[in-house]
């Protein structure tokens, strides 16, 4: 396709746009992940985490529609959604104590980025792939446009959270609701009890939602009380 032609411009645009509208709940991961560093380090993870999880999407990509006939799949990578929720829910409390400091590494915080974006691009990029209609080139351009948007968005979602700390539960809710929903529509599930009312997937995303709420606050609060007693 031609850099010149009206076609590569107006796949470009849908790429950026899918990419816009799809990367909304990895730009919560990025920023509940960024969270807890020390503000210097906060825009380095955030700007490495994005970049490293744009060219993951791009090599995942091109397999992707092989990898979603994986039967457990998706089970697989909903129940690390879960352990992510938790983990970062657990995590979101503003304690300053070295051992806080050391579990909010910025390799840490990057491993999470990667690890949660590979799981939740599954669907996402096959959107994404439909709009580059299999021009390997206009792919890598759209989504490596599409950096500073979801750096812009992480960093935006940083300063909020500081100010409403009830999005980071929110944010945690997000990656349960995804985890239940990916678990019941895996295609070894479907198999075996045969197509899923949308009304059952979405009621196992309100679960996982639930779930991950609930287990997180109780291990925060059970740390702080261990804390308390130390």
């Amino acid at each position: 396709m031609e850099l010149t032609s009206a076609a590569f411009w107006a796949a470009l645009g849908s790429i950026i746009l899918a990419n816009i509208i799809l990367s909304g709940d990895n730009a919560v991961v990025i920023a509940l992940a960024a969270r807890s560093l020390p503000p210097h380090q906060q825009t380095r993870a955030i700007a490495w985490g994005s970049a490293a999880a744009i060219v993951m999407r791009v090599l995942l990509t091109l397999i992707a529609v092989e990898m979603l006939k994986w039967p457990y799949l998706r089970i697989i990578g909903g129940l690390l959604l879960l352990y992510i929720g938790v983990s970062l829910l657990n995590d979101s409390d503003d304690d300053d104590s070295d051992d806080h400091k050391v579990a909010g590494s910025m390799f840490a915080a990057i491993r999470t980025i990667l690890i949660a974006d590979l799981v939740m691009s599954l669907d996402n990029v096959l959107a994404v792939a439909a709009a580059a209609k299999g021009d390997t080139v206009l792919l890598v351009i759209g989504l490596a446009v599409s950096i500073p948007l979801i750096i812009f968005g992480s960093t935006l979602l940083i300063k909020v959270m500081d100010r409403f700390p009830i999005i980071i539960t929110l944010g945690a809710a997000l990656l349960g609701y995804l985890a239940g929903e990916m678990i019941f529509t895996d295609r070894a599930l479907i198999a075996r009890l045969g197509e899923i009312p949308h009304t059952v997937v979405m009621t196992a995303g309100f679960v996982g939602a639930a779930f991950v709420v609930a287990l997180g606050l109780w291990l925060r609060r059970r740390a702080s009380a261990v804390d308390a007693e130390a």
